[in-house]
């Protein structure tokens, strides 16, 4: 390469920057927790907890859950442009997600991601063993997969695609199932499948179960 060719290229290349740079995809913004930390405070305490770990039942335990998954909800909140309603309906969670824009979404999602969820207990005694045959083995009989197979051994999860269940309370982990089962909550049609296949007592001591995991 001569030296007239090579300072050529280094002009073409220096006049077509600007130009590059305005295809290039948009950086994402940079997560900040501080600032999701003032929105979990202001909005999400009262029924979440100040750290995630909302005080009973009827409201689940955020503290702990993989960011990526709690965004996701968040936005199924929302009603998308194009779409008449969202995708999971909660008439309080709708009318709080509305108001987030994506940047709030991305920062209390990350905020209640570093906190650390206070551990559950199953109660059940009766169904235990029932629960536990379902999270580690599933139902052959009714097609119904391990919840471990998803949701691991231990109920942790794996981040954007299935969300953490230990220490999540059991009566909301029931109250999920429930939803899916009668398709009041469509955001997830394998779970929709799966719940569709579990009896009310099977849906009880399972969700109960994964309260319990450590």
């Amino acid at each position: 390469m001569t030296r007239a060719f090579a300072l050529s290229a280094a002009l073409t290349l220096i006049l077509m920057a600007p130009a590059l740079a305005e295809d290039a995809p948009k950086a994402a913004a940079k997560v900040d927790v501080t600032k999701g930390g003032a929105i979990a405070q202001a909005v999400c305490a009262a029924c979440h907890g100040p750290d995630g770990n909302a005080v009973g039942p009827t409201f689940p335990k955020l503290a702990g859950q993989h960011q990526a998954y709690l965004s996701k909800e968040l936005h199924n909140f929302k009603v998308v442009p194009g779409a008449t309603e969202p995708t999971r309906y909660n008439a309080i969670m709708n009318g709080f997600a509305a108001a987030l824009s994506d940047t709030d979404i991305q920062n209390v999602s990350a905020y209640y991601a570093t906190q650390v969820v206070k551990p559950a207990t199953a109660k059940l005694k009766d169904s235990v063993e029932l629960g536990q045959k379902i999270w580690r083995g599933g139902i052959a009989e009714k097609n119904v997969p391990a919840c471990a197979s998803c949701h691991g051994p231990t109920g942790a999860g794996i981040p954007v695609q299935y969300p953490r269940l230990a220490g999540q309370w059991g009566e909301y982990n029931e109250a999920q199932l429930t939803a899916f089962k009668g398709g009041v909550r469509k955001n997830n049609a394998a779970m929709t499948t799966i719940a569709s296949r579990l009896s009310e007592a099977e849906i009880k001591a399972v969700a109960d179960y994964a309260a319990g995991l450590r």
